[in-house]
């Protein structure tokens, strides 16, 4: 099966865990996309769905699925979406797409958090993807010095000649060449760190499932990361 299958695949098994007449969290990128388009065929049986990006909130509105404000949610059964790099623990990278701050404010509101991802993300130790960082602009070289000084190399993402923006307004920088021992205390040191918005390790609260997707179908892990709707 190509990559793309494969996330078709983990996409359509998701659609079991969105629960009827309530609000889903959508995730953003690529695998996110493949479930939204399956999202679209369930759109009757939900309320609507509170998305983590503007990519994100245009394609559910392509499809005819209302999108919410999260301030006017008071709680969602469910947030799906995909992951850079994921352990057995259910610790995942996210942010390759930028989307890092908004789709952890959505997954923090949702009791349950659903990963759908390709067994190509799943590892034994986070750190071979780069782990991206939101930061204010105004903080980007006392940020890098302060990440350069916990290891690994700290690079501005650029696209195209330009500092890549999230649609918070912020820039996003990488973090390379890094080994992650403990997963829980980084994000901590990280998030401490002034001028951080948040870093893409969502560790203290991880995946409550993942789908992952291989060549023998999907394959279903549970962690006990915190409670959930599904365990």
């Amino acid at each position: 099966m190509t990559q793309d299958e494969l996330k078709q695949a983990v996409a359509k098994a998701a659609i079991a865990f969105v629960v009827e007449d309530e609000i889903v969290g959508v995730g953003t990128g690529s695998t996110a996309n493949f479930f939204i388009d399956e999202l679209a065929t369930i759109k009757h049986k939900i309320k609507g769905a509170v998305a983590s990006s503007e990519a994100t909130a245009a394609r559910l509105r392509g499809h005819g699925i209302p999108v919410y404000d999260l301030n006017d949610v008071t709680s969602m059964p469910v947030y799906i979406d995909g992951a850079d790099e994921i352990t057995e623990q259910g610790w995942m990278i996210k942010g390759g797409g930028a989307a890092l701050t908004r789709e952890k404010i959505v997954a923090s509101v949702a009791k349950s958090f659903v990963c759908i991802a390709d067994s190509s993300k799943l590892v034994n130790k986070l750190g071979k993807f780069p782990l991206p960082i939101e930061v204010i602009p105004m903080a980007r070289e006392s940020v890098i010095r302060a990440l350069n000084s916990l290891g690994g190399e700290a690079r501005l993402r650029v696209k195209d000649g330009m500092a890549v923006m999230t649609d918070n307004g912020n820039i996003i920088i990488d973090m390379l060449g890094l080994q992650i021992e403990d997963p829980v205390a980084l994000e901590k040191t990280i998030n401490n760190i002034v001028g951080v918005v948040t870093v893409g390790l969502f560790a203290a609260e991880g995946a409550d499932v993942c789908l992952l997707g291989g060549p023998d179908g999907v394959t279903t892990l549970r962690f006990n990361t915190k409670d959930s709707t599904h365990g």
